[in-house]
């Protein structure tokens, strides 16, 4: 039996939370302190995860394991221990001495709550995140007697609070916003030739994790075959730099774009890096910043990256913190369908679906146009249960923590919050798709008919969702216009809309 150790400070590092320089390991004394990680099986099976997601988190906590006893910081790791990290914590502070457990906030409340209840009489520092430019209570101050949360407004407030592409008080070049500069197609020849996209040949950590999750996570969907993420923060910072030295000066323009086949296209692939810690988001930002400044990269792209990382990702993890836990139930469409069986295979005959589905099993990855405006309208239109989508992204993307992927899920995707997100559903027809990519070409369905055997499914389901949902849509002014054309039909080809539809949702259109 190992012996009772006497511990001042047991410090708590969850496995999103993989930076040297977090709040919890401040003052940590080496003579007096342990740091404590912990590979729990339940944070794999409390939604089904998929083997890449698997893979990048032990993989990188491994490898971040390991350069602490590389630094002498006394450890007590736990590798697949049964059960939840919770349980795992109370059995080591019932095995030790421990005066204080200190952590960082983590980022998911689930975690949170088990955690506190985990300390029991122990006593316990909860640290700020110093991750994030903007702290709970300070979104928490943005939020404080406004009627409408919008993200634009708290992204320029970051913007000058932060200094970030500013001339004095005015944005550099006189616009806070280039989006409409940055939603173009590729045309009918695609891409072109595409820089490479770094991938990492798995080490013998990686690959003894790699083995593990085929032998004791063998039922879980997707594969590990092209497993190839960054695991440590050498590697994530090659991700960036070459981000930033090959891509970001296309990156604004074809944004939106999508090309079968391709998924990696002209996209940054550092989320994942980004919500595990191993990169941080100022050095992102300084180093686009930089990028347009020494004139390696045009602004649009620039301020385009700049607002998802600044903007986006910070906004959505204040309303996660704002709004938990009631907002994980919220349902303001009362949608109620099964997520189709084929989203966790991608057998299915519609061309973007089957193409976004199975790159995400492959590699953990779909970008965010695939994710919200192909199966997450999908969803959508369909009218499949929020928490169902959600527990699907959360399970199969490499990047997805709770704090940022729940608020993009039932609120910007699935519009289940009511538009405390966003202003209006992200719904549209087939033809937004074809528009965007060439999946189309190829495809048995046609986007631009609404009925009969060949009618695109999602250009049916538009037509059905806003007949659905014409009483409340109509209250909406940016969707007003599409409930009047709705209006226009005849009640013979509403009835047929409404009928294939019911068709879809019962299974018997799409599936391959």
């Amino acid at each position: 039996m190992p012996p009772r150790l006497e511990i001042r400070h047991l410090v708590v590092v969850l496995g999103d939370q993989l930076d040297r320089d977090s709040s919890a390991f401040e003052g940590f004394d080496p003579a007096l302190d342990h740091a404590w990680m912990c590979e729990a099986s339940e944070e794999s099976t409390h939604v089904w995860c998929s083997k890449q997601r698997i893979t990048i988190f032990l993989a990188a906590m491994r490898h971040f394991a390991a350069a602490l006893r590389s630094e002498g910081l006394p450890l007590l790791y736990r590798e697949m221990a049964p059960g939840s990290l919770a349980g795992a914590l109370a059995e080591t502070l019932a095995a030790h001495r421990v005066q204080r457990v200190v952590l960082t906030e983590p980022g998911d409340w689930r975690v949170q709550q088990s955690l506190l209840r985990a300390v029991g009489a122990t006593p316990l520092e909860m640290r700020e995140d110093r991750h994030f430019l903007c702290s709970r209570h300070e979104f928490a101050a943005h939020a404080r007697g406004r009627k409408q949360l919008r993200m634009e407004y708290f992204y320029r407030e970051m913007r000058r609070r932060h200094r970030v592409l500013m001339e004095g008080d005015q944005p550099v070049g006189g616009a806070w916003n280039y989006d409409a500069d940055n939603r173009e197609a590729f045309g009918p020849n695609g891409p072109g030739l595409l820089p490479v996209t770094p991938r990492f040949e798995p080490d013998d950590i990686t690959q003894d994790v790699i083995e593990l999750v085929e032998t004791q996570f063998a039922a879980h969907p997707g594969s590990v075959a092209a497993f190839g993420w960054p695991v440590t923060r050498a590697q994530a910072l090659q991700v960036l730099q070459s981000f930033i030295d090959e891509r970001l000066e296309h990156f604004g323009r074809w944004q939106d774009a999508m090309w079968e086949g391709e998924p990696w296209l002209y996209h940054a692939h550092i989320s994942a890096a980004l919500n595990l810690k191993l990169l941080n988001p100022r050095e992102v930002i300084s180093a686009a910043e930089a990028a347009y400044r020494t004139g390696r990269a045009p602004l649009p792209a620039v301020e385009g990256f700049v607002r998802q990382v600044l903007g986006w990702r910070e906004y959505v993890r204040g309303i996660y913190w704002q709004q938990m836990p009631d907002y994980a139930e919220r349902n303001a469409l009362q949608a109620n369908e099964s997520l189709p069986a084929w989203y966790w295979t991608g057998r299915t005959e519609m061309r973007c679906l089957a193409d976004a589905i199975g790159q995400t099993l492959q590699h953990g990855y779909a970008h965010h146009i695939q994710r919200l405006m192909v199966t997450g309208l999908y969803a959508l239109l369909l009218g499949v249960a929020p928490r169902q989508v959600h527990v699907w992204y959360l399970s199969v993307y490499v990047d997805a923590v709770e704090w940022v992927e729940l608020p993009n899920t039932l609120g910007m995707s699935q519009f289940a919050d009511g538009g405390l997100m966003a202003s209006k559903p992200y719904a549209a027809t087939g033809k937004y798709i074809e528009r965007m990519g060439n999946h189309c070409r190829g495809c048995r369905y046609d986007p631009s008919q609404r009925i009969g055997e060949k009618a695109c499914p999602f250009t049916t389901l538009y037509w059905d969702f806003l007949g659905r949902h014409d009483a409340l849509l109509a209250k909406n002014p940016r969707m007003a216009l599409q409930v009047k054309n709705l209006a226009r039909l005849a009640p013979a080809e509403r009835q047929a809309i409404a009928d294939r539809a019911s068709a879809l949702r019962r299974g018997e259109i799409g599936a391959a």
